[in-house]
């Protein structure tokens, strides 16, 4: 087992989550929401719409506030998009509609030298990166005695790509490393002044996605450009660190078990087993349910047989793989905490 039950008496879900990000005792295993589960109808159920919703503190606090209120998780996380801080850095957002996700104009980069780079004075007091503090405020004086408030940000391999276009930044990887390592280490404090600025906020963790994914770069690349910043994002921001990449990563995860972060926010294109076999007790995992074939497409018995599948393997923390369809529905994604904790029932003295 990744975590252990029988020896610890009722947790909030707050300290649930905290014992799991450190591999310490819990209760139950807790159910995490690293990235998102707005969807559709818990919009219209709180009166919270995209785009809107990324836009006004309340609203976003409101709509992730059904994390825990209608879905039963034991974190609420406010940040919906992986767009905020782009647009505090200058990046064109095309914002969307209710049913859609908000998005950074790629063919409209805003950098093409590195010299170019440039952390704007206003970073932090920009709407769109002061929406998210705001509504960590609101969320941390409502729920932060009961839930973890998780926060988001962005690692500079994923900013890189918004700021530069992705083709371009790939490019750039191969055939100048020393000037791909200079773009990284100048976004990076994007990173840390944004992370940190959520803890004073009232952030309980931080998701750091860094989408280096399994389709586009190698294991060997994580650990060439990535490990090393990841060390030091670990070192110079003070609170759990769940670092998320998409894709087939089992390649790469015995140099992320080597970071320190808390815990990898890992896709269901990794089995649970080889996963947990690889990080062993240096990270928690955190995940996989699938999103596009079992949330959105399948039923609840797909769910809870997935959420069972990493239960067995000793995965620490349950949830989805990514941030889900908006079109999920609700019951599948309330299967997941009554999965966990039937499991529990039958499983754990």
């Amino acid at each position: 087992m990744g975590t252990e039950q029988q020896t610890v008496g009722p947790m909030t879900g707050k300290e649930r989550v905290l014992a799991a990000l450190k591999r310490e005792p819990v209760d139950r295993t807790p159910i995490c929401n690293p990235t998102s589960v707005a969807t559709v109808e818990l919009m219209d159920l709180v009166d919270a719409p995209f785009p809107e919703a990324n836009r006004q503190p309340e609203l976003m606090a409101r709509l992730a506030a059904t994390g825990y209120t209608e879905l039963g998780f034991d974190t609420i996380m406010p940040v919906f998009t992986i767009i905020q801080e782009s647009s505090a850095l200058g990046c064109k957002i095309q914002w969307e509609q209710k049913d859609n996700w908000p998005t950074v104009r790629m063919r409209e980069p805003i950098w093409e030298d590195v010299d170019e780079i440039k952390i704007p004075s206003d970073f932090l007091t920009h709407p769109d990166t002061k929406c998210v503090l705001d509504a960590i405020k609101i969320l941390k004086k409502e729920y932060g005695d009961d839930v973890a408030i998780i926060g988001k940000t962005m690692g500079p391999w994923s900013q890189a790509y918004h700021c530069f276009g992705v083709e371009p930044f790939l490019l750039l990887s191969l055939d100048d490393p020393g000037t791909t390592k200079l773009a990284l280490d100048r976004l990076k404090e994007a990173t840390i002044e944004f992370g940190v600025a959520q803890i004073e906020a009232g952030a309980d963790a931080l998701t750091l996605p860094d989408h280096a994914t399994g389709d586009l770069v190698s294991g060997e690349y994580y650990e060439r450009y990535l490990r090393d910043l990841h060390i030091e994002f670990v070192e110079r921001i003070p609170i759990p660190l769940i670092l998320h990449i998409c894709g087939r990563t089992v390649d790469r995860m015995e140099y992320i078990a080597q970071t320190g972060m808390a815990a990898f926010h890992y896709d269901s294109k990794n089995e649970p087993g080889e996963s947990m076999e690889v990080v062993k007790e240096r990270i928690s995992l955190v995940g996989n349910i699938n999103n596009p074939e079992t949330l959105f497409s399948k039923g609840p018995e797909d769910v809870r047989g997935e959420v069972y599948k990493n239960l067995e393997s000793g995965v620490h923390l349950i949830g989805p793989e990514c941030a889900i369809p908006l079109q999920t529905a609700i019951e599948n994604l309330k299967e997941i905490p009554k999965a966990v904790q039937d499991w529990h029932k039958e499983h754990v003295n």
